[in-house]
């Protein structure tokens, strides 16, 4: 398998074969929910509650383990766009869940680095 690394208009690195780099680039449909210069938040396409949205940074990052100290401010600004989008789908309020799988045996299927909102529904522990 032929592994590329492309770098986006920023300079951030994507990965040819990435199916959220291929989101971010436009190539792959998705419904966005918010979109700034380094994070894009779209609808899960197999949402496991009423509201189940992935928030991803627009640069290739595999997983946490991958995160580099200067990408650490676009964790941070995930949070802040995790608590907007709650807030925005009426679920701040009631409470919500974020999810972060990390690697095979952590349940990770897309090796770019996401957190899943969860809400709308009530959430049970453990979660599986």
């Amino acid at each position: 398998m032929l592994l590329v690394t492309i770098f986006g208009p920023g300079g951030e690195r994507k990965m040819s074969d990435c199916i959220f780099c291929k989101i971010v680039d436009k190539e792959i449909p998705a419904k966005v929910v918010y979109e700034d210069d380094t994070v894009l938040a779209f609808n899960d396409i197999q949402p496991q509650a009423p509201v189940h949205v992935l928030v991803i940074p627009k640069k290739h990052i595999s997983d946490l383990t991958a995160l580099a100290e200067a990408d650490l401010s676009k964790v941070t600004h995930i949070f802040k766009v995790i608590k907007e989008i709650a807030k925005d789908k009426g679920i701040d309020e009631e409470g919500y869940r974020i999810v972060n799988n990390c690697r095979e045996k952590g349940g990770q299927t897309v090796g770019h680095l996401h957190f899943h909102l969860l809400g709308g529904r009530q959430m049970h522990w453990p979660p599986g």
